[in-house]
């Protein structure tokens, strides 16, 4: 869906068959917007609850974690407002921008699961020619150059969106990548009722080092060590490919029916991979390294969805129904790690070089194939001036064969449930809109992570549920503010005793989330937001003391704020701040560890200017401006390092 239709879906109006045949339509993708120079992410952010434009991201949250749960994993993710199974990463030269939407802003979804949806729109062509470039230098200097590029063939009707970029990319751990990124988009519109958007997309990675994993001895944080100096082996490294391809279709029929259409192949792949452990990390910095060889893992998906659409006028109230089949083939390939190479003791933070072996001994590796049909019905209406209702029914048919090496038959795991869906949104007046909602799913867990002995495995789908509410209120015609409760709650997955990430009972997360966002003068714009949460894990296992009652890596406290400042006397210039609070976050299983609360803070500059009638924007911005220290937390009793303070600098040149 537009995202100009999606903003105007409360609008307050008449109704008419031209109405409802634009909204029935739900284009792909909104008009171009391929101008680099004009990356913004503050100015472009409706809310404080996630978005990111170019090579900017801000919000309180992201397409790994929304409430504490990841969007993509449970099978929240849309393009072109239709349903996408991501197992490839979306690059930017497919995707212009990307919105988190929680609360009232996802209540115009069909069939959603509980956590929020990632909404990703592609890039567009325009009226006329255009030539982007980005080039400069990011993160600890690392070189990158960005070219997009739109040209229409046929006026409005026929047209291609395309570009390539190549980064040689540097991390905070001191490891090192080459990333080329690639991207096809054309748009072909027959007549004004249909539009037609195949796309393609590659993301190669080489020679990426594997970032080291340190593992505590005890009941304590390991030591700091210097960041931006690798201490893995340097041929512990890894090539990599995701890909995306997928076409859409969307047409109207008459003034009141609709037909929509969508199918995607996603597939992300590695040839030998490897896991740099640390382990036994004591106090004092002495740790054991271990290296992990894994063969290559694939992780491939099909997946698609047929709609169709017909919209009923009753006066002030516009009803639309929708009938929608959606569908999904997961075939992975994954396992197989060689026996570890212990390496021996050493000091943490001091990198050893060994020879690398001449050759690993791999193992079988293990094979699942997920098949999943879900057939829909979705009820939307709205009532100029009164309110919204959104009602939706889906049945999934669920089925997940595992060929485990040297084990027969298949293991098979298979579910039939029944999920439904319920919204409501009430204008109170012209400012001020209340809104409630449930919803039931069934998703994928995800993978069990690196530092586990089951890791890499796919781990099985859950049962998930739902329940928010909130007000939004215009306190005027130039800023937003959204206040909304929630809880959702999932089965939840930790490595037990055995280091075997699995599921050791109920996780619960219950709280609020705030945002602010808007202009409070002419020359400021503000992004804030704020989430209050009380994270509980129940079940045997914390009844018996196996398991905290905080679950891993969860704060109770986020606070984020971002701010534009363009002083009049400076035409074209502006600064920029960003500030972020996290509390303390569980690090170990039994909640014996913690990671303290830490704030980052960031500035940086704009300047738009013209080169040649040609628009550009010099962008310098530093990060963690206080060179914090930070723990990232990866499992129970396992850490890695995070980014330091950083600069970077770059130009944008539309042509």
């Amino acid at each position: 869906m537009t995202h100009s239709l999606r903003s105007s879906r409360s609008a307050i109006g008449h109704w008419s068959a031209a109405t409802i045949g634009v909204a029935a339509l739900a284009l792909a993708s909104s008009p171009a917007r391929a101008q680099r120079a004009n990356d913004n992410a503050v100015t472009a952010a409706e809310d404080a609850f996630g978005s990111s434009i170019g090579n900017e991201t801000i919000g309180l949250y992201s397409s790994g974690s929304v409430r504490g749960f990841s969007p993509v994993t449970a099978g929240n993710v849309r393009v072109g407002d239709m349903y996408f199974d991501r197992q490839a990463s979306l690059n930017n030269r497919l995707v212009d921008s990307s919105t988190i939407r929680v609360g009232l802003t996802a209540q115009g979804y069909l069939l959603p699961a509980p956590t929020g949806i990632v909404d990703y729109r592609l890039r567009g062509v325009g009226d006329r020619g255009l030539l982007s470039v980005v080039a400069g230098s990011f993160d600890y200097g690392g070189p990158s150059i960005e070219v997009d590029a739109q040209l229409p063939l046929l006026g409005s009707r026929l047209g291609v969106a395309f570009g390539g970029s190549h980064a040689h990319e540097e991390y905070y751990d001191g490891s090192d990548a080459h990333y080329t990124r690639l991207a096809v988009i054309p748009r072909w519109r027959p007549t004004d009722r249909i539009e037609i958007v195949p796309f393609w997309s590659a993301t190669y990675g080489r020679d990426e080092e594997v970032a080291p994993t340190i593992v505590s001895a005890g009941a304590f944080l390991p030591p700091q060590v210097r960041r931006r100096h690798y201490f893995g082996q340097k041929w512990a490294s890894r090539d990599s490919s995701d890909t995306n391809a997928g076409l859409i279709s969307k047409a109207r029929i008459g003034s009141a029916w609709s037909l929509a259409g969508g199918i995607f192949r996603s597939v992300s792949a590695t040839n030998r991979n490897f896991a740099e452990l640390f382990v036994d990390t004591s106090q004092d910095g002495s740790t054991r390294e271990l290296v992990i060889a894994d063969p290559g893992q694939r992780y491939a998906s099909t997946s698609g969805e047929m709609r169709v659409s017909r919209s009923f006028v009753d006066g002030p109230r516009l009803h639309t129904v929708h009938a929608t089949v959606r569908a999904r083939q997961v075939d992975s390939l994954y396992g197989g790690d060689a026996p570890t190479l212990d390496l021996g003791p050493r000091r943490l933070g001091f990198a050893v070089p060994v020879a690398q072996p001449a050759a690993f001994a791999f193992d079988a590796r293990t094979r699942d194939r997920v098949r999943q049909t879900t057939f829909g019905l979705a009820y939307q209406g709205k009532w100029q001036r009164v309110g919204e209702l959104s009602l939706g029914v889906q049945q999934t048919n669920y089925s997940k064969v595992t060929d485990l090496p040297g084990t027969e038959p298949s293991a098979t795991a298979r579910d039939r449930p029944i999920l439904f869906n319920a919204a409501v949104a009430g204008h109170v007046s012209e400012r001020l809109a209340v809104y409630a909602s449930y919803t039931r799913g069934l998703e994928e867990s995800g993978l069990a992570p690196t530092n586990a002995a089951n890791r890499n495995q796919a781990l099985p789908a859950i049962r998930t549920r739902q329940a928010d509410a909130g007000v939004r209120w215009a306190l005027n015609a130039r800023m937003k503010l959204v206040i909304g409760v929630f809880d959702v709650r999932k089965p939840y997955f930790n490595t037990d005793e055995a280091n075997r990430y699995v599921v050791l009972g109920d996780v619960r997360h219950r709280g609020m989330e705030a945002s602010i966002a808007g202009n409070p003068i002419d020359a400021v714009s503000l992004v804030g937001g704020a989430v209050l949460m009380q994270p509980r894990v129940t079940g045997t296992a914390v009844d018996l003391g196996r398991v905290g009652k905080r679950p891993l890596n969860q704060p109770a406290r986020t606070l984020r704020a971002n701010a534009e400042y363009r002083p009049r006397f400076l035409p074209g210039f502006s600064v920029d701040f960003a500030v972020a609070n996290i509390s303390a976050r569980a690090a170990s299983r039994d909640n014996i560890v913690s990671v303290p609360a830490y704030t980052l803070m960031d500035i940086g500059a704009r300047y738009r200017f013209r080169m040649k009638q040609a628009p550009a924007m010099f962008r310098l911005q530093v990060t963690n401006v206080g060179d914090t220290y930070v723990w990232n937390i990866v499992g129970s009793d396992s850490y890695a390092l995070s980014n330091k303070r950083r600069l970077t600098a770059y130009l944008a040149l539309d042509i």
